[in-house]
């Protein structure tokens, strides 16, 4: 029996997730879309994956050109993510409406977003149908960071600094400090 517990909404995943705005087309005609569940699935070679609902007017973009670039979002853009999230391209231009810039793709003929701090352009490996969501595997080509989040010393990107957003159940947050770094928990003390 459950004492601390209770039994939640079916249906409720894991969170809180990115919240990403994915850009698909080419330098004439691109799209936005706001895309909540993405993640790595591998290191090696490097992957990634976004969950599109297939009538979705980028499902079709990113199919017809096979590739696509997935943008980290921050607290300065959390107004145009969920625009994005809200409105469909069959209706609108989201890059006038948000006031997002288009950069030309450095290894893709989509646009990535000026504004996003790093920027990961991906051609599409695979296409899954799993039910409501397709699963498009992303094989990643480049990472397009901002130079002024990269530490000269280390070469990691500042999270801390990029105040990069999340999405959960509705919501949007910001991410919180940072509380240790991989295997603080077993380092020596000394």
């Amino acid at each position: 029996m459950l004492t601390d517990r209770e039994i939640w909404k079916p249906g409720t995943m894991v969170y809180p997730v990115p919240a990403v705005i994915v850009t698909c087309g080419n330098a004439e005609k691109s799209n936005l879309i706001t895309i909540a569940w993405t993640g790595t699935i591998c290191t090696d070679p490097a992957l990634l994956y976004i969950s599109v609902r297939p009538e979705r007017h980028s499902y079709d973009i990113i199919r017809e050109a096979m590739e696509f670039t997935v943008n980290l979002t921050t607290e300065q853009m959390a107004r145009a993510v969920d625009w994005c999230g809200v409105r469909s391209g069959r209706d609108f231009d989201k890059w006038e409406q948000t006031g997002l810039t288009p950069k030309p793709g450095v290894k893709v003929a989509c646009p990535y977003i000026d504004e996003s701090p790093l920027s990961i352009e991906c051609r599409v490996r695979e296409i899954m149908h799993l039910g409501s969501h397709d699963m498009i595997i992303g094989e990643v080509l480049d990472v397009l960071a901002k130079s002024e989040l990269i530490d000269k010393t280390t070469g990691a990107f500042d999270l801390g600094a990029a105040g990069l957003i999340n999405y959960s159940h509705g919501h949007y947050y910001s991410q919180g400090a940072e509380i240790g770094r991989f295997g603080w928990s077993v380092r020596k003390k000394g």
